[in-house]
């Protein structure tokens, strides 16, 4: 008896223990799982903050005839869905998922508001975000896009301020904010289960070779190493790469210079493969990925609200290996918003500016909570090396292969990139740059993934693409 009545005392002690467990130490973890439909019904009975591009807002919560008080909303369907991700019964994406605290209403910030709210008997209200997206930078470069698959990322050098991010296939999120059920899981499943991706954001959770784009990185190492534009470096019209049988051409059997040697600037220019695979060899692996990573490779971008895919340099690299790594193959990779950081650093003197989505946030009264202000991320160059840089990338704009990202009466400076990324596979088409040279305003990123079907270069597909979005962010107010 004594043995049972022990037995049955240890296990009455078990159900407090996991009774009090539940209730407190895992109360949090609870609350906020996906399928608890008492959050769910309270979530969707409190009227949502939007979100905003400018004054246009792209996420909004409207009154519902159903169970639930307030529908999600997305007026702008595809054009935003990859900033402001997805609301759904059951989960979420993108800014509705970093800023939910805040849309929610449950943020501390918003105490005084949720106060007010029950003194006066009225329902909890979400805040408002406001984002840097320039709706008719967006537009462009959605426009310029097209159906190509890829991505598209502009932002301003001196801030960081990220004008637009766009990518194609990209979705409506609509579907997926369905109060019922069996729509809303169905949307999802035809969108997770289509092969083209259409819920990846590819300008920062996609990485891809950078190709020739990479040049620019290589020619900062050279030129922070003591060399010059003007200092010739070997460029044969093949390269016989170190400890190996493959001998490196340039594009379409292109002679760089003399043949024998070529200039850095006039090699950026044509974007010859020999001479900053050459340069590459001659600077080592070790000073290659100190420069990669002093413009924020083998890292992600601290407190991004969406989603990021780190970009790589590699390490532990052969001669080989680092002569294909120089020109952006073997294997490198980078995000678009990577590449879009990186020449916004050259544009704004050396200096990169942290990358930022969310300018403000207001409160149900429309009162500003918070505004974030720029912030220096580090300084991957020196002035005069970012001078030198900005000298060769206008010359492969005026008279290299990125002449069709020219701009009337505008200086750009730019790089194209043309990356292959498989066997039989049409090469990535790229082009980076910023305008005015002379003062800048807008970085850009393009990527137009194997080449939008064609077997053509950076300069030919990507280029008109950022000339695009280029044009639009000079022009607005």
């Amino acid at each position: 008896m004594r043995k049972v009545a022990v037995a049955c005392l240890v296990l009455f002690a078990a159900l407090l223990v996991n009774a009090n467990w539940l209730q407190v130490g895992e109360a949090s973890d609870l609350k906020t799982q996906p399928t608890n439909g008492r959050q769910i019904t309270e979530r969707l009975e409190r009227e949502r903050g939007a979100i905003l591009a400018g004054d246009v807002e792209i996420a909004r919560s409207t009154p519902s005839n159903d169970q639930y008080r307030f529908q999600r909303q997305y007026p702008a369907g595809s054009l935003y869905s990859d900033v402001t991700g997805y609301y759904t019964l059951f989960t979420a994406a993108g800014l509705e998922r970093s800023q939910d605290v805040f849309l929610s209403g449950d943020d501390d910030r918003l105490l005084a508001s949720r106060v007010t709210g029950l003194l006066t008997n009225k329902q909890r209200r979400g805040g408002s975000v406001v984002t840097t997206i320039v709706p008719a930078v967006q537009q462009a470069a959605a426009q310029a896009l097209g159906n190509r698959k890829g991505a598209v990322v502009a932002l301003d050098p001196s801030t960081g301020a990220i004008l637009a991010m766009v990518t194609s296939p990209s979705y409506d999120p609509s579907p997926l904010a369905s109060h019922t059920e069996k729509t809303a899981t169905n949307a999802y499943g035809v969108l997770s289960g289509d092969p083209a991706q259409p819920l990846l954001n590819r300008a920062t959770q996609q990485t891809y070779p950078p190709g020739s784009t990479f040049k620019l990185i290589t020619a900062a190492a050279a030129l922070s190493a003591g060399r010059s534009p003007d200092t010739r470096v070997s460029a044969p019209d093949e390269l016989q790469l170190p400890l190996s049988t493959v001998r490196l051409p340039n594009f379409d059997g292109e002679r760089c210079g003399d043949g024998e040697t070529d200039t850095i600037i006039h090699a950026l220019t044509i974007s010859c493969n020999t001479a900053f695979a050459q340069l590459g060899i001659d600077l080592g692996a070790e000073t290659l990925r100190r420069q990669a990573e002093a413009f924020g490779l083998n890292s992600t971008f601290p407190d991004f609200p969406l989603q990021q895919a780190r970009s790589v340099f590699p390490t532990k690299l052969d001669g080989a290996q680092t002569a294909q790594s120089a020109i952006g193959q073997y294997n490198v990779r980078v995000t678009p918003l990577q590449m879009a950081e990186v020449v916004a650093a050259i544009a704004n003197g050396g200096t990169e500016m942290k990358p930022y989505l969310v300018s403000e946030l207001r409160g149900p009264d429309e009162k500003t909570i918070s505004r974030t202000g720029p912030k220096e991320l580090g300084k991957p160059v020196s002035s005069d090396v970012a001078d030198e840089l900005r000298t060769m990338m206008e010359s492969v704009v005026t008279s290299g292969t990125g002449r069709k990202a020219r701009i009337d009466n505008v200086s750009v400076a730019g790089k194209t990139g043309t990356a292959e990324h498989g066997t039989g596979e049409p090469p990535h088409a790229w082009f980076v740059g910023f305008a005015p040279s002379d003062a800048p305003k807008v970085a850009v990123a393009v990527i137009v993934e194997d080449g939008g079907g064609e077997l053509s270069t950076g300069g030919a597909i990507a280029a008109p693409v950022a000339k695009q979005v280029m044009q639009a962010a000079l022009d607005r107010p």
